[in-house]
Order: C-alpha cells, then structure tokens, then sequence
C-alpha cells in the first residue's frame, strides 16, 4: 500500500520512535528457514499421525481393508504416496489363491490404487507371479483388479474385506527371484 505523504507528514515519520516506526521484514526473513524445516519434519509424521493402522490407511483410499495381513508390524506413507508396509518376515495367505507377502511390501497409494507393488506374489497355475497393481476402480461395482502383468484378474472385493490370517511357518520353496516361497510339507 502507497502512502501519498506530504513533506510535512515525511519529518513527522522521521521524529517518531522507534517503537512507533514501521518495522523491517528483516526477523520474518530470518524465520522462513525454521519454518521450512518445520514443514518438512510434521507434514509426514502428520499423514502417518492421522491413521492408526495400515487397515485405516487402505480405507481411506478407496481401498478393502484387507488387502495386508493382519500382522503388518509398521507402514511409511510420505505425502507423495510412496507406501511401504514392513512385516516381521515374509508371510503366505489365501484369499481366492494363494499370496506371498514379502518383509517389505512398496507401492504408489493413491484414491483406489496400488500402483507399481513390489514384495507381493500371486500364484497362478503353480507359478509365482509379481503383483504389479491393484486397482478400485468403482466401489460400487464390488470388483477389485489385479494386474499380475500379462493378464488382469477381476475379484469381489468381499475378498478383501478382512485382513488375511498370513503364515510363515514352513516356508520354504526357493524361487528364482523371489525369497522363500511356499509350505515345506509338514510330516
């Protein structure tokens, strides 16, 4: 804002306390790096802050709560929607067939889909497929997709409603490429 100061109202400016004066931007300049560094600090631990549990994280993004075993021992969720879910060791569960959850399990989150999955197999025909995305495209269709590479697979979302019981006893089956796959058969 413009002041049309007379040269009287000038010499007034100039008598005036200091207290009185205007002040310089200097000290909110000197503050925007601390506030910066505070930005940066709060803004993850408050995405990671406002959900409880992976199962809360899914939910909130269009996404079946039972996509991850109940076992999941932490997740990351950066603001740019890089997720990635830790469990205590690689783990086998059966929702239409059977899954292989990796100790670490990547993905980009976003509304409806996990896009670029990395840790999590698929077994199809007696073969271990990479799940590469899963996709809620229309909640209301009650379909989820799974994209295992070369095909697409079409599943009830009341598949995933639960988090699955996840076992790691007994894996054992090495596959190229992949840690240990499979049950070692129990005698």
């Amino acid at each position: 804002m413009l002041c049309q100061c007379s040269h009287s109202n000038l010499k007034l400016l100039h008598h005036l306390p200091l207290s009185m004066a205007p002040r310089s931007l200097e000290p909110i300049f000197l503050l925007l790096p601390l506030l910066l560094l505070i930005v940066v600090v709060v803004v993850p631990v408050t995405v990671k802050a406002a959900y409880s549990s992976i199962h809360e994280v899914l939910k909130s993004h269009g996404l079946p709560a039972g996509l991850f075993p109940e076992t999941v021992k932490s997740y990351n969720l950066d603001q740019r929607g890089l997720l990635e879910v830790h469990l205590d060791r690689p783990c086998m569960a059966k929702y239409e067939n059977r899954v292989l959850f990796e100790t670490v399990v990547r993905a980009n989150l976003s509304f409806g889909h996990l896009k670029g999955l990395q840790g999590l197999s698929q077994e199809e025909l007696f073969l271990w497929l990479p799940v590469k995305d899963i996709i809620v495209d229309d909640p209301s269709s009650g379909l989820i997709l799974i994209d295992i590479g070369f095909a697409h697979k079409q599943l009830s979302l009341s598949l995933f409603e639960d988090p699955p019981i996840c076992r790691s006893q007994g894996l054992s089956l090495k596959i190229p490429g992949r840690k240990s796959v499979g049950f070692q058969d129990q005698r």
